[in-house]
């Protein structure tokens, strides 16, 4: 008799997500309906001892109930080596725990266990700086930590866009125009005077109109709907986290050339699920650690981007080397 897959689950707490919104949940749903046993793990769950990734990991139980939505049962210390499939979902910050939780999961891989979005991905792609592999998709960008560089490319391009390039959910963006006085404190923040380094981007004017497009990808092919976040009046930032509002839409030519761009590569390392957000046809970040916008767009249109996910899971199952049971 052919045993259940096994899918665990690295995630923030699932008592604390949002119901209407946690795209996490969407993919447990959709992977329980599959016939997948599911295992929950935080952070703090995971361990390595002598080269053997090991988890406290509790079973799982998940429904489509805004009231009720999951059941844990009581942990049981194993090697993560008894999974089939790992998500793992934890959101940023993308801090040294982090990537120290992403060298345990390597060892998981390792031994079998398919991970996603790969390890080594997670560590490699910074969602900001990987835009440099692709610069025929992006509008122009600095990244340094040189503040009469930030200065000059100010200048240059009259108006751009500074952040950091840890930061999530539009924490500390700012938008610059030439002359404005406060440029140089801005640079002296985002870059620690000069200690950090910092991304500049050329403004982009479509964010007003156009707002800043999720484009999802599903094992490098794109999700046919994009999530337009839509700035609020009192804001400059398309980030669902600072108020913005999600309007799907359908992919346009431009989406669909961005992706055949980039889709395939991240497909190659791995990365199973990924956000390329978009403004004006340009790709500003490639979300890998814990991409967002799969519940929003499947109120919105007829799609079950979860479902995709999980499809996408089980066809790499089954292109991979059998292996024995756990305990055989």
């Amino acid at each position: 008799m052919t045993r259940p897959k096994r899918l665990g689950v690295v995630m923030d707490p699932i008592g604390a997500i949002n119901y209407a919104k946690d795209s996490t949940l969407a993919m447990l749903l959709a992977a329980q309906a599959r016939g997948f046993t599911l295992s929950y793990l935080e952070l703090q769950d995971l361990a390595l001892r002598d080269g053997v990734a090991l988890g406290r990991m509790r079973p799982l139980t998940v429904r489509a109930d805004s009231a009720n939505w999951f059941t844990l049962g009581a942990p049981a210390p194993g090697a993560l080596s008894e999974l089939d499939c790992l998500l793992m979902r934890k959101d940023p910050p993308f801090d040294t725990e982090y990537i120290y939780s992403t060298y345990i999961l390597e060892r998981a891989e390792e031994a079998g266990v398919l991970v996603v979005n790969r390890p080594q991905g997670l560590r490699d792609m910074n969602e900001k700086v990987y835009t440099a592999w692709f610069p025929q998709c992006c509008a122009p960008t600095l990244i340094s930590r040189d503040m009469d560089d930030l200065g000059a490319f100010l200048r240059e391009h009259g108006k751009i866009v500074v952040k950091p390039l840890h930061g999530m959910g539009g924490r500390s963006i700012f938008v610059l125009a030439q002359g404005d006085l406060n440029a140089r404190v801005v640079f002296e923040t985002l870059t620690g005077y000069g200690a950090r380094f910092a991304m500049a981007q050329r403004y982009i004017p479509e964010i007003v109109t156009g707002g800043d497009s999720r484009v999802l990808l599903v094992d490098g092919e794109p999700v046919p709907f994009a999530l337009a976040r839509m700035p609020s009046a009192e804001d400059h930032r398309g980030n669902l986290a600072a108020g913005a509002k999600g309007v799907g839409r359908a992919l346009n030519e431009r989406d669909r050339w961005l992706a055949a761009q980039i889709g395939p590569t991240l497909a190659a390392r791995g990365m199973v699920f990924v956000g390329l957000d978009v403004i004006g046809g340009f790709v500003t970040e490639i979300n890998v650690t814990s991409p967002t916008g799969i519940r929003e767009l499947e109120k919105q249109f007829d799609v079950r981007i979860g479902e995709l996910v999980i499809a996408a899971i089980e066809r790499r199952l089954a292109a991979r080397p059998r292996r024995a049971a756990a305990g055989s």
